[in-house]
This record gives C-alpha cells, structure tokens and sequence, in this order.
C-alpha cells in the first residue's frame, strides 16, 4: 500500500510540475505548419523524404532554457519519399519495422543557449529499439504567437538498423542520414 501511495505522491508531483507555470504549460506544436524530413543518396544521388505524423511535448521558458523538456514522437509509418514504390519498402522490417517499432523518439537531456536565439539540444534519439545521443543545433524566431524552431543533424542509418540485410551495402544507400526540422510552437514566450 506504501508503494502504491508512493507512486501516486509521484504522480500528482510530477503532474503539478507539468503544469505550473502558466504559459509554459501551454506550448504547443502547430503540425500545419511544421515539417520534419531526411535527406540521404541512393546511388550518389540525394534522396528527400518526411514524416507526416509527429507531435512533441514542449516545456521550454527562454529565461531559463537549461530548465527545457523536449520530446518528440514520429510516426515512423508515416515516412515517405514521394514515390509509391519506396514507400511501399518504408515500413518492412529491413527499414523501420512500422509493425514492430511504430514510434521513432527524441528526449532531450540538456538544453544550452548559444545566444541570438540559438541553442543546442542534446537528448537520445531512439528509431527501431537502438537509441543514440544527438547533439542538435536549433535557431528560434518569433513572429507574432509563434515560434519556429528550425535545425538539422546528421545520423548513421545503419547505426539505428535503418536499412538491414542486403541494404547494409553503402554504396547503394548512404549511411549518412541529414534529419531537418521546422518546428511551428505556440505559447512561447519572447525571446
């Protein structure tokens, strides 16, 4: 009963921290206007694809950004490269393994400003099991109630089992993976 006491002490504590201070508690991402997408090659020639269902959990107060929590969940099902027969290959288990690992993650671990709206995230990006420390630059601007956040980092495919079994040939697809953002938030305050 102690435990169960305990765990709901936890709770209400960590639900009271969610949801002090004010404005904060209602950040919000804007998906219309907001994109994630990767860049990679597929026989030296540059491939563009996104992800068309995330969402992200944003506590970030810019007088104290060291404070920030950020995560992101993106419906790895929803990546597509434009072409119905890439797509079609996307959520087998050699690439993402929709069925298996329907989620890619990111949760951030430290947020440092760099000064004239710049920061540097760094958090644990976690696709198909395997999780990875990122370091991700971000530049925020603000127009009117919103602030965009837009940034990119490379990853290693291969390093998170993205293209198995006879896709591990590099020279046919890239191990270098450039991951873009631009991120639409409301509920910021100024920068």
């Amino acid at each position: 009963m102690k435990t169960i006491s305990r765990l709901a002490l936890l709770a209400l504590s960590a639900a009271a921290l969610t949801f002090s201070g004010g404005a904060l508690a209602q950040q919000k991402l804007v998906p219309a206007q907001s994109d994630i997408s990767f860049v990679t090659k597929q026989m030296g020639v540059p491939l563009d694809g996104h992800f068309k269902k995330f969402d992200a959990q944003i506590s970030f107060d810019t007088a104290k950004p060291e404070a920030a929590k950020i995560a992101f969940t993106v419906e790895t099902g929803s990546a597509t490269l434009g072409a119905p027969e890439s797509d079609a290959e996307l959520p087998k288990a050699p690439w993402f393994n929709v069925p298996k690992f329907p989620q890619a993650t990111f949760q951030s671990s430290s947020v440092k400003s760099l000064g004239g709206g710049k920061f540097q995230v760094a958090g644990k990006l976690t696709i198909k099991g395997n999780a990875r420390d990122v370091d991700v630059p971000v530049t925020l601007t603000q127009a009117g109630a919103v602030t965009t956040a837009v940034g990119q980092f490379p990853i290693k495919r291969l390093a998170f089992k993205i293209g198995e079994g006879e896709w591990t040939d590099t020279s046919m697809v890239a191990d270098d993976v450039q991951v873009k953002f631009k991120l639409a938030i409301s509920g910021m305050g100024k920068l």
